[in-house]
């Protein structure tokens, strides 16, 4: 079956699909297309050209799941800017900010006031909860787990395949978890299944290949502890 979706008086160039649900008080940017069954809470701001409900387009090699997927939800208050794309099954709770051309893929949960800078990729059953900030061009490799008041400065880059795609039938990926408050630096590198403890430093450029422990401060390639995180 075609997904269609059809002109709306209610913004320039919107297009909606069947059975979409609008809150109140929207601020709807020009040319949005929001596809079939998207939820939008109150007082959502969509900016210019964003489209919200896509459907994945899988190739005939991804192991990403192919269940059926339930609407995407956008809570209250939450801002979609200019070129973002957000896939069906996923969940933007309140006060949420996507960024401008930043995608955001099927079954995410974006927690309370998380904000996803522009550019970013956003792999698909990621989970961000309330608080993160992912700045800019970041990509998000799909299972990742980022706990709350993390900070992944701009370029960060997640992995989860040590084999590059030449996985044993049925071997799972393993993405990496940033516990509560981590940071992690510009251009830092997180290879597949590593675990980065709560309120740990990781330095600009660092290519982690180990766990984290809490509260340490890492750097280099590979990264190493060099001492403790400062108080706070």
């Amino acid at each position: 079956m075609r997904l269609r979706v059809y002109p709306s008086d209610l913004a320039p160039g919107l297009m909606l699909g069947e059975g979409v649900v609008l809150g109140d008080d929207l601020d709807l940017g020009a040319w949005v297309v929001i596809h079939a069954g998207t939820r939008v809470g109150d007082r959502c701001e969509i900016q210019d050209g964003a489209v919200l409900g896509k459907r994945p387009r899988l190739g005939a090699r991804s192991t990403a799941s192919r269940a059926d997927l339930p609407p995407l939800e956008i809570g209250a208050g939450a801002v979609i800017c200019a070129g973002a794309v957000v896939y069906a099954g996923a969940r933007v709770a309140a006060g949420a900010i996507v960024g401008d051309q930043a995608q955001v893929r099927e079954r995410v949960t974006l927690g309370e006031g998380a904000v996803v800078g522009r550019g970013c990729g956003v792999d698909n059953d990621v989970s961000i909860a309330a608080g993160a900030r992912i700045q800019s061009n970041c990509y998000l490799a799909a299972h990742a787990v980022v706990e709350g008041g993390v900070f992944l400065g701009p370029a960060v880059v997640t992995t989860n395949d040590d084999t590059m795609g030449r996985r044993g039938p049925g071997e799972p990926l393993r993405a990496p978890t940033i516990r509560r408050g981590a940071r992690v630096g510009a251009g830092a590198v997180l290879t597949p299944g590593v675990e980065v403890g709560e309120e740990a430093f990781v330095a600009a450029g660092a290519v982690v290949t180990r766990d984290v422990p809490a509260r340490a401060v890492v750097m280099g390639v590979p990264a190493r502890k060099v001492r403790e995180a400062a108080g706070g």
